[in-house]
């Protein structure tokens, strides 16, 4: 930590700013970390159907769409530090609204208009990561604090949802907003900067920059087109939900140990050859899921894909922040992961409604490989800029 005459402030670039970082990213979308317990709590403590809980889920995430991509336009604008205490007490206040409403048409508009400045705030959070020295890893303990809590609250929600109702849900959301807002004095400055390597002036790379973001939204779109309705894929296949609920809640602990890696290697293999082979195992994993009505399969494809989610997304995030280090690519990356995160429950809550969970599961596959296919350009581009920064400081040294 470095003292400042007014209020001690964590190491810019250490590992306790990126924690800090990590929890002022994760506050206006902590909602999808929990989107199987949210989804499944709106079933059944307020009796929603499945295509009305996950439309509650989706229009959240819309919603922060909307408010990422307002974030790109205003994030070299904004002192990003008023604006988290202004956004985050925003969402408390729609959190506490939340909780006196039965009407899923009303739980729906609300909630847009909660994502809409959760969008905002994660928008600026990202922009403030971008100019760090590593986002990658900054991304990495991103997915640790999102994994470890989204964990605890899939694996118990479900168990206070029945005994407490569904006001529960979004005292959870207030809590974890109003311990962000403690955080928010120790971190630092960070100055907003102009451009960097991969900038010509105020213009982005946009060829490799939009094959990343696109990369972005199919990894989460075939993500969370199996995750908002994995506990319901378990009763599907016959398992017992509370049984599920557990495995799903274990396994995103156990994906930590992704965004562990990320931390500790970084980009030190490259990202090309580090991404195809972490994406192809991805899909692997979801293929696995066809063998769901046997429990060890079930939680062996969590774990696995909880694992590949964990390490592969910071390198996307990362990608896109690496484009520009003002903030403004970092927050386009911010707003394609929010359509994939919103499109993914909308999807697959039409094929659940239809009981077409195989369906489900091929879809999220298919999307994967594409995935792949898109993020080897903008991949290769950065390793190849990484490979000439290196020989032009060993011709220097």
């Amino acid at each position: 930590m470095r003292t400042t005459p007014n209020w001690p402030h964590a190491a810019p670039d250490g590992l306790m700013a990126s924690l800090l970082l990590s929890f002022l990213a994760t506050a206006g979308l902590y909602y999808v970390n929990i989107m199987p317990a949210l989804v499944e709590g709106l079933k059944t403590g307020l009796h929603f159907t499945d295509a009305q809980a996950g439309m509650s889920g989706s229009a959240n995430v819309y919603g922060a769409a909307a408010g990422a991509l307002v974030a790109t336009l205003i994030v070299t604008q904004v002192d990003w530090r008023r604006a988290a205490y202004v956004l985050l007490a925003l969402l408390i206040s729609i959190d506490i609204a939340s909780i006196f409403i039965h009407s899923a048409a009303l739980m729906i508009a609300v909630r847009a208009c909660h994502g809409f400045f959760g969008g905002l705030l994660v928008g600026i959070a990202f922009s403030v990561i971008a100019r760090t020295r590593r986002p990658e890893r900054t991304f990495g303990m991103l997915l640790v604090v999102q994994d470890g809590l989204g964990g605890l609250g899939v694996m118990l929600l479900p168990q206070w949802v029945p005994l407490l109702g569904t006001p529960v849900l979004f005292m959870v959301l207030i809590a974890f907003s109003i311990i962000t807002l403690a955080m928010i004095p120790f971190l630092d400055v960070y100055p907003r900067q102009q451009s960097n390597q991969m900038t010509n002036g105020n213009n982005l790379q946009w060829s490799p920059l939009v094959c990343a973001m696109l990369s972005v939204f199919l990894f989460q779109f075939s993500n969370m087109v199996l995750f908002a309705y994995i506990i319901g894929l378990a009763k599907y296949f016959s398992l017992q939900p509370g049984h599920a609920a557990d495995i799903v809640g274990i396994s995103a602990w156990i994906g930590i140990i992704g965004s562990i890696l990320v931390i500790m290697i970084a980009t030190r293999f490259g990202r090309a050859r580090t991404l195809m082979i972490a994406l192809l195992l991805t899909g692997l994993g979801m293929w696995l899921l066809h063998a769901s009505a046997n429990a060890v399969w079930y939680a062996v494809a969590n774990c696995g894909t909880a694992i590949t989610w964990s390490f592969v997304i910071p390198y996307l995030l990362g990608m896109c922040a690496k484009f520009d280090s003002s903030g403004r690519a970092a927050a386009f990356g911010g707003f394609s992961s929010k359509m994939g995160l919103a499109t993914g429950p909308l999807v697959g809550g039409i094929m659940a409604s239809s009981g077409h969970y195989e369906l489900l599961i091929n879809v999220a596959v298919v999307c994967i490989f594409v995935c792949a296919i898109v993020a080897i350009y903008p991949a290769r581009v950065l390793d190849q800029r990484d490979r000439a920064l290196v020989n032009v400081d060993a011709r220097i040294a």
